[in-house]
């Protein structure tokens, strides 16, 4: 895959990147050679070749899930005890908004 000089324009305003003109020739060679070292590993054949760690989907379903408690709450006096300012059971902050 090649990239032209209008699709590299393209790529730069979408990721509102500053491309002046004299640069464009330069990041799309800089994009052309990525794009051929990705279509090489693309080219590799992996099949039958175990992954060296985690992308599978085995390695998910393994992992174990814990149990979606709250365990930290009912400590709001031991958490408002650092508060600068306080006003009942919540933190007193400045007026932002006239």
């Amino acid at each position: 895959m090649s990239l032209d000089t209008a699709t590299v324009r393209r790529v730069a305003a979408l990721a509102r990147i500053r491309l002046p003109e004299e640069e464009v020739a330069r990041v799309q060679a800089e994009l052309n050679g990525i794009l051929g070292w990705i279509e090489q590993l693309q080219a590799v054949d992996t099949e039958g070749v175990e992954p060296m760690a985690g992308g599978t989907p085995e390695g998910i379903a393994a992992m174990p899930m814990r149990e979606d408690l709250v365990t930290d709450g009912g400590i709001a006096e031991k958490i408002l005890a650092n508060a600068p300012d306080r006003e009942g059971a919540y933190f007193g902050v400045p007026k932002v908004v006239e």
